[in-house]
């Protein structure tokens, strides 16, 4: 597939930035791997309030993302990021593409751009060129890391603009941090392990649990 330059910078592609409200948005990024009960999970959160569903399946073959989008709910479909096989953005009249931090948008692509980014400097670079910047200043593999900002650096960065509504926060997020989130001027936050660390593909078919717990961070975001 051709690529040109990084976002916003295609000749006469214009950010159609979405207009986002003041509602905290939940943004869950699916499991890289695939599994028999993953279909009716995710229709299940989208029914439970979820605003986004990134579908990340790194090395993955087409066809499996293929039969997976096949099987929710095409009224999901508005509500879906792709990472990988941007072509089924067009092909399921999915809501957006996701770039990682070295990606590049495809060759005459029009839709919805999100990003990825984990440094200050990369957020005041993307915010404009995407309809929204996931920033993750913690590295996920080590669930111990501290966050690379403090309270009162976030504060400040809230202040002067850097973070605001169209910035979603990422880092091992679970229930507790939810207010502190909001608080913090995020428009939302990005789920991961906090949800599908509720569900072992090899031991169990119920996934109570996992729908619960969501439920519960769905409420407290509002």
């Amino acid at each position: 597939m051709g690529v040109v330059s990084p976002p916003g910078t295609s000749p006469g592609r214009k950010p159609a930035h979405v207009q986002l409200d003041y509602a905290m948005k939940l943004i869950l990024v699916s499991t890289p791997y695939f599994f028999v009960e993953e279909h009716p999970i995710i229709t299940a959160l989208f029914d439970e309030g979820l605003d986004f569903l990134h579908l990340r399946k790194p090395d993955s073959e087409p066809i499996y993302c293929e039969r997976l989008l096949s099987l929710l709910p095409k009224k999901t479909y508005k509500r879906i990021v792709v990472h990988d096989h941007y072509y089924l953005k067009n092909e399921y009249s999915l809501w957006g593409i996701h770039l990682a931090r070295k990606n590049e948008i495809p060759l005459n692509y029009k839709g919805h751009v999100t990003c990825s980014c984990r440094t200050i400097d990369e957020l005041k670079n993307l915010k404009p060129k995407c309809d929204y910047v996931i920033f993750n200043p913690a590295n996920d593999s080590e669930p111990s890391q501290q966050p690379l900002f403090g309270p009162e650096t976030i504060a400040r960065y809230a202040a002067e603009k850097t973070i605001d509504k169209r910035v979603m926060a990422m880092g091992n997020i679970d229930l507790d941090d939810i207010e502190g989130i909001g608080d913090a001027g995020f428009g939302g936050a990005v789920l991961f392990g906090s949800i599908w660390n509720r569900f072992d593909v090899h031991s169990t078919q119920d996934f109570k649990e996992l729908i619960g717990h969501f439920r519960k961070i769905r409420k407290a975001a509002g």
